[in-house]
């Protein structure tokens, strides 16, 4: 057996049971062999190489090469397409969620595996990223949508593939248009009329997950700040705060989950906050941890409209 070298049956350091079957290896050798030189099981019928380490990636191919015909769908998707969700987990992680997958005919629910049924799942509805095959960028944000249990579930998705964003260090460009989700979400499937209103509520300007949610408490609090503008500095450098209330000259900045860091990016945070602090017509700048939008909105809310009502007192005065 030794001189079979079941690492040569490999494909991207995958094993399906099958080609080593079919390669003429006895299976009662193969499974000694399996065990004996530590390969990694994936799922049935499916093994890592030894010493590989296994991620929700690695899984994910295992299972599409057993099944040629699942295409990554929703949340494991999303990761790979580093789509953020509404989730303290990086875009590109999937590693404690159950992998889903769209059929045109099969609908499947097994531990680890969540295969969803599609009857018009069509070529043009799923690309190839990353050596996995999944859905579109707007197919991928419309099943989110639909998916999605609350408005801030399903806007956040939305912001992160329409904008621009830099994910676990990666720059990638903005994914889609809203008229690309919006053409996806015409269709009738459940969850699509709650998922049209929700898409009237993003914006490609938003750079995080926390500064969806915040953007979605100012506005049910009445409060329609700009998101992203352009500020100057007194040399003429631009400077884009999360939010500016231009009349009061407030500037609200959400800090990700990722604040600070390291020392290095500690530094750089005072310089971008001591640069806002001299931009033309900025009084005072707020600044709030996700942890804070997500967790205490309401003191959020409460500590913006106090600043304004003071910042608006002082300009009477």
């Amino acid at each position: 057996m030794r001189e079979l070298d079941l690492t040569v049956m490999a494909r991207g350091g995958i094993l399906l049971t099958a080609w080593a079957l079919d390669a003429g290896v006895p299976p009662s050798s193969l499974r000694a062999a399996l065990r004996a030189e530590g390969w990694q099981q994936l799922c049935r019928g499916a093994w890592a190489v030894p010493g590989r380490e296994v991620d929700w990636r690695t899984r994910a191919m295992a299972i599409q090469l057993l099944t040629p015909d699942l295409v990554c769908s929703h949340r494991t998707a999303a990761a790979v397409l580093r789509i953020e969700r509404l989730t303290a987990e990086p875009a590109d992680s999937a590693d404690s969620e159950t992998l889903e997958f769209v059929h045109p005919r099969r609908s499947v629910a097994r531990p680890g595996v969540r295969v969803h049924r599609v009857p018009g799942l069509a070529g043009r509805d799923h690309v190839v990223r990353r050596g996995l095959r999944v859905t579109t960028p707007a197919r991928t944000v419309a099943d989110l949508m639909r998916a999605a249990r609350c408005r801030e579930e399903a806007v956040v998705p939305a912001d992160s593939a329409l904008a621009r964003r830099v994910i676990r260090g990666v720059r990638r460009d903005a994914l889609v248009g809203a008229e690309g989700v919006a053409a996806e979400l015409r269709a009738r499937r459940p969850g699509a009329p709650a998922a049209r209103r929700w898409l009237r509520l993003a914006d490609p300007g938003a750079g995080s997950p926390a500064e969806t949610v915040a953007r979605l408490h100012l506005h049910d609090a009445g409060l329609r700040p700009e998101s992203q503008p352009v500020l100057r500095t007194a040399s003429g450098r631009a400077m884009r705060p999360d939010f500016y209330f231009r009349a009061a000259g407030l500037v609200v900045e959400i800090e990700g989950y990722a604040f600070h860091g390291t020392r290095h990016a500690h530094e750089r945070d005072i310089r971008r906050y001591n640069t806002l602090a001299g931009c033309h017509g900025v009084r005072r700048i707020l600044r709030f941890t996700a942890t804070e939008v997500f967790g205490r909105p309401e003191e959020v809310i409460a500590a913006i409209k106090g600043a304004l009502r003071e910042l608006s007192g002082e300009a009477t005065t």
